[in-house]
């Protein structure tokens, strides 16, 4: 990958990834299609429920990938991955915003003051709503002209809040799962490995800069 002409990432792998994070959306929308039309869906007993989950697992795990590219590029040196890391960032927040509308919508039925109450009465929802919020201005900063208007140091240091919202994001869909399960853990665990390659590549860097002649 690292030898292909930008030719193939810009018109091949970048198309790809972005029709692949089109899928889940396209395959819910089918799926409610296939509902309302009487035939069979792969909604469950309960399609509200299954929708607000199905949005939030692939919120979450968009989200951790896109906060997985910096990793990635430091262990394969194909940096230009990080082609992909805004995009893929956008796609997380688009199904965060389908994981809350779902919500207000299906199961509060545009109830906007239970809403704002489930958000102050219910921790997980607290903590949801602020990874959410977080990841606001980081979407509205997405484009190559607030990097020149905001000044690239300014800029990177907005959208380190993608770290903040990515704990948050973890300790949320824990927070929401009754009882022990592995599944809120192995995301732990994936946002951990991928911090510590940070942590790692930044100390190597340093000593590498501390010590010019080794």
């Amino acid at each position: 990958m690292k030898s292909l002409p930008m030719k193939y990432w810009r018109y091949g792998i970048k198309p790809a990834v972005f029709l692949a994070g089109l899928v889940p959306a396209a395959w819910l929308v089918l799926q409610w299609w296939f509902a309302y039309s009487g035939g069979d869906h792969g909604l469950g007993f309960n399609p509200f429920e299954y929708t607000n989950r199905f949005t939030g697992d692939w919120a979450i795990r968009i989200l951790l990938a896109s906060l997985t590219i910096t990793p990635v590029i430091i262990i394969t040196r194909v940096k230009r991955l990080v082609m992909l890391r805004r995009m893929i960032g956008l796609f997380a927040f688009f199904y965060v915003l389908l994981h809350i509308v779902s919500y207000l919508v299906l199961d509060l039925e545009m109830n906007v003051s239970a809403f704002i109450d489930d958000i102050i009465k219910r921790n997980y929802i607290t903590v949801g709503m602020t990874a959410f919020v977080l990841l606001i201005p980081l979407a509205a900063t997405s484009y190559s002209k607030a990097i020149k208007y905001l000044g690239a140091k300014r800029w990177q240091q907005i959208h380190k809040a993608a770290y903040v919202a990515g704990v948050l994001a973890v300790f949320h869909f824990f927070m929401m799962r009754k009882g022990f399960q592995m599944e809120p853990v192995w995301y732990g665990v994936w946002l951990g490995v991928g911090f510590a390659i940070r942590y790692y590549d930044k100390r190597r860097k340093v000593v590498r800069a501390s010590s010019p002649g080794l």
